[in-house]
Parts: structure tokens; C-alpha cells; sequence
């Protein structure tokens, strides 16, 4: 059963069903309302005529009396046990009709206690409950009109936000296109807000696809020139290696070389691919100090540079070890690479952060490229990564993990003057 018959049956249903629930309670009350209005208005009859049965004598005419107390439509008995003292009746045959009683004792006039029954005829109550039924019926009948027609509304208010939004996915598989809905930019409803939600997962669909194609075009080309390098070498090693010795060494660096490259580039896109999950982050308590000094020692081990720590510097952070560690490697490699002097690392202390700031004295980046720094393969100049054996991706790395900790960094640079590089650390309990 499609989803708008659904919606149909069951709002109208369960309006009929309100709407029969509503008039069969009218009906019931005001049936019970004017039984009992009857019953009261007997039973004050009864009383009165009780109070005046008590101050007759045997000269009144019992008959006017007792006809003056009668129920319209109704008749009145006096019982002395058995025996039927009086009777006063009116013209219809009580026996026939719909009716109610009311007996009470009283004193009649010669001392002895009879029942007084007064009798009420219900016929014309009756006639207007007919009616009264008769109405809410039609009422019952002419409201499932509107209801039906209401549910008839409310189903394509429902559903046509839905069908278009199932259109929308049907032409965007069809398509390969990254299709949306129109909505309003502010206001709505519910089903107005999940078209926008499905707006704004399209974009992100399609901007994750455009940066998936660029960095699977980027990849293969950064990938391709290595390999050309190392084929062409190779052919040439081929042809004349075996017979010149300086062709046989030019070709077998260039290969080496190139091979490292690749190497090395390989490996920083399986750690890009890596660090786009979340990794398992465990936050510690660290003393700056030794850890500074260890990263800045395997550096100069490494490269046969110098690394210089400032003296002066907070005493702990709070981060993950490996993770940081990996972060400032890139940064501190980056910094080698576009500077021929000492690399300078700093550490400043705020309220809420702890700030290591990596200063080279190298060539610098120019303005306009600072917003790019950490883009894949974004590189200032093609001579300059290809001089340094750059592949673009070290900051792009640097970036995602960064994120992991919740770190900022801060770019600051001067052409001819160097570049500084500054996180951000959150203190405990800040991230």
C-alpha cells in the first residue's frame, strides 16, 4: 500500500472515529440530562403534593387537588398498601408510552401513610433524542466530507516534498550530477529543513568527489614524473650504459633518486589516506622541555643541521605524544628544506593555549600563497619543491593532524627574510 493511501485511510479514519466518539457523547449527555431534568421536576411534585396531602381535610375536592399536581402527560396514584385509594390519569394509556415514576410515602387525610407515585411520560423527550440522533448522524456524514478532503491535502503537503526529493536522487543516479532542491534560504518547516540537510550533503558530496578527482589527477602526475624519469634512465642504461661508465653512473642516481621520491611520496599519500579517519587520540600530560629537546635531537641526527630551543619555555602541554611528534617532524623537515641556517623553535604560554612557534631564516612565501600552504600538492613554485624533493603533501599532513588534536597553526612569512610556523595547543581541559 503506497504511502499517500496510508496517510488517507488513516487520518480519516481516525477523524470519523473522533467525530463519532464526540456526537455519541453529546447524545448520551443530553440524554442523561434530560431524563434527570424530569426525574427532579417529578420528585418536586411529589413533595409539594406530599406537604399539601398533610393539610387537607374531608371536605376538599381531592380530585381538583390532586389534578392540579399532575404531570403534564402523566398521572398520579395514591396506594394504601393493596388497595387503590384514588387514581388521577390523563387521556393517554400510560402502559403505552415511555415514561418515568417517582413514589414516595406520605399522610392523607384521615391519618393513614399511603404512596404517592407520580408519572411522568417521556414521549416528547424522546422524539427530540430521535431528532437530536437524527442530526448528528447527518452531521457524522456531511464532516467526513472536509476530513476526507483534509487528509487528501495533508497527504500531498507530506508527500510532495518527499517525491521531489526522490526525484532529485533518482536524476542525480541517472545524471552522475550532484542535483538539488530549490528551498527558501530562512523559515520552513521540518520537511523544509531536510531538503536544505539534503542540499548541503549534496555540496559536500560533490566538493569530497572534485577533491578526490584533483587529488587522484595530481597523484598520477606527481607519480608519472618519477616514473618517466626512472624509464627513460633505463632505456639509456640499456643502450649505452654497459659500454660508458659515466652514462652507467648518471642513470643509476637518477633512478635512485627518483625511486627515493616516489618512495617517500607513496608513503605521505597512504598517511593522508590514513589520517582522513579518526585516530585513536590519547591525550596526556607532557613535559615540554625534554620532549622539545628529543624531536629537536633526532632532527639534527637526521640532517646534520641545527635545531635551537629557546630557554625559556612553558613547562607542560597536554597532547598526544606520537601524533605531535609526527606534526612537528613535518613542520621542522619544511623548515630545513627552504633555509640553509638554524631552524628556531619557540614556546609561549597563554591562558588557554601553549604556543610553539618553528622559525626558519630561509627564502620566505609570498602572501598570496599562505592560504594555500596546506592544499595537496599546492607548491609555491615548481622549481622550488622539485629543488627540495617537495611533493606538496608534507603540510597537507601536517594540516589533518593538527585537526586530530584540535591544534591551530598560524602562518606568518617575509620574502628574504623566513617563515615562522605557529601551533596552537589547547590547555587541558580546553580542547
Amino acid at each position: 500500500m503506497r504511502l499517500k493511501t496510508k496517510i488517507h485511510l488513516l487520518t480519516t479514519l481516525l477523524m470519523l472515529v473522533i467525530v463519532v466518539a464526540t456526537n455519541s457523547g453529546i447524545y448520551l449527555l443530553y440524554e442523561k440530562f434530560a431524563y434527570d431534568t424530569e426525574y427532579n421536576q417529578l420528585q418536586s411534585r411529589a413533595n409539594e403534593l406530599s406537604s399539601t396531602l398533610s393539610q387537607l381535610n374531608a371536605q376538599t375536592n381531592l380530585q381538583q387537588v390532586l389534578r392540579a399536581y399532575m404531570p403534564t402527560d402523566g398521572a398520579v396514584y395514591i396506594y394504601d398498601g393493596e388497595l387503590l385509594k384514588t387514581k388521577v390519569q390523563a387521556t393517554l394509556e400510560m402502559q403505552e408510552v415511555p415514561s418515568i415514576t417517582y413514589t414516595m410515602p406520605a399522610i392523607w387525610i384521615d391519618g393513614t401513610v399511603v404512596d404517592i407515585t407520580l408519572q411522568q411520560s417521556m414521549e416528547e423527550v424522546e422524539r427530540t433524542l430521535d431528532l437530536l440522533k437524527v442530526i448528528l448522524v447527518v452531521v457524522s456524514v456531511v464532516a467526513s466530507i472536509p476530513i476526507f478532503l483534509a487528509s487528501l491535502v495533508l497527504g500531498r503537503l507530506i508527500l510532495l516534498p518527499l517525491e521531489r526529493l526522490n526525484e532529485t536522487m533518482r536524476k542525480s543516479a541517472s545524471t552522475g550530477k550532484y542535483e538539488k532542491i530549490d528551498t527558501t534560504e530562512k523559515g520552513g518547516d521540518e520537511l523544509t529543513n531536510i531538503n536544505r540537510t539534503f542540499n548541503m550533503m549534496m555540496e559536500k558530496l560533490e566538493q569530497h568527489y572534485q577533491k578526490q578527482q584533483e587529488f587522484v589527477s595530481n597523484a598520477s602526475h606527481e607519480l608519472k614524473t618519477p616514473i618517466t624519469v626512472i624509464e627513460s634512465y633505463a632505456k639509456l642504461l640499456l643502450r649505452r650504459g654497459f659500454d660508458n661508465r659515466e652514462v652507467a653512473q648518471e642513470s643509476l642516481q637518477a633512478i635512485a633518486n627518483e625511486s627515493s621520491r616516489m618512495h617517500e611520496m607513496v608513503l605521505q599519500l597512504l598517511e593522508l589516506a590514513k589520517n582522513k579517519e579518526q585516530l585513536d587520540v590519547h591525550f596526556e600530560q607532557l613535559e615540554l622541555a625534554p620532549f622539545l629537546n628529543k624531536v629537536a635531537l633526532q632532527m639534527e641526527q637526521a640532517y646534520h643541521r641545527t635545531f635551537r630551543i629557546d630557554e625559556q619555555i612553558p613547562k607542560f602541554i597536554y597532547s598526544d605524544e606520537k601524533i605531535l611528534k609526527q606534526l612537528l617532524f613535518i613542520l621542522l623537515d619544511n623548515a630545513r628544506k627552504y633555509s640553509e641556517d638554524e631552524v628556531r623553535i619557540q614556546a609561549t604560554e597563554t591562558t588557554n593555549h601553549v604556543r610553539i612557534t618553528i622559525q626558519d631564516f630561509g627564502i620566505g612565501i609570498p602572501i598570496e600563497h599562505i592560504p594555500h600552504l596546506f592544499e595537496r600538492f599546492y607548491r609555491v613554485t615548481e622549481d622550488r619543491n622539485r629543488k627540495t624533493g617537495g611533493s606538496g603533501l608534507g603540510l597537507a599532513i601536517a594540516h589533518e593532524l593538527s585537526q586530530q588534536l584540535s591544534i591551530t597553526i598560524d602562518v606568518k612569512s617575509k620574502l628574504g627574510e623566513g617563515s615562522s610556523f605557529t601551533l596552537c595547543i589547547p590547555k587541558e581541559g580546553q580542547q
